[in-house]
């Protein structure tokens, strides 16, 4: 089968299910015969809310955040590589060398940028 086609015939497919998931959600949709007051109130580990439910955090948290995930999503591309490192050879060593090179340099930018300076 040539490659455009099974291609095209795998994006009929997957629309044709997702179209046919939305249309059947909204179909048989489950709705509360009465409204509850308990479904406008914050829900906290099921305990009482104390205070205001939207409190703006500072965006130095959700910086920290975006690090975490970069250098989590590092470690899970290097894990692999370093199990395989000996059969890769000197175009691997070349290869997450660079990777890791890129990633400092973002890093050094930040950096600079005092993107990383908790104040």
């Amino acid at each position: 089968m040539n490659s455009g086609l099974a291609l095209l015939a795998f994006l009929l497919v997957s629309t044709t299910v997702a179209g046919a998931m939305l249309v059947g959600a909204g179909i048989f949709r489950v709705r509360a015969r009465h409204a509850s007051p308990l479904k406008t109130q914050t829900y906290e580990c099921g305990e009482a809310p104390s205070g205001l439910a939207w409190v703006r955090f500072h965006a130095r948290y959700y910086v920290v955040a975006l690090f975490f995930v970069l250098f989590d999503i590092e470690a899970a591309f290097l894990l692999p590589w370093a199990t395989v490192a000996r059969e890769l050879g000197t175009r691997g060593l070349v290869a997450v060398f660079s990777f890791v090179v890129v990633l400092m340099l973002g890093w050094a930018w930040a950096s600079r940028k005092g993107a990383l300076e908790w104040q």
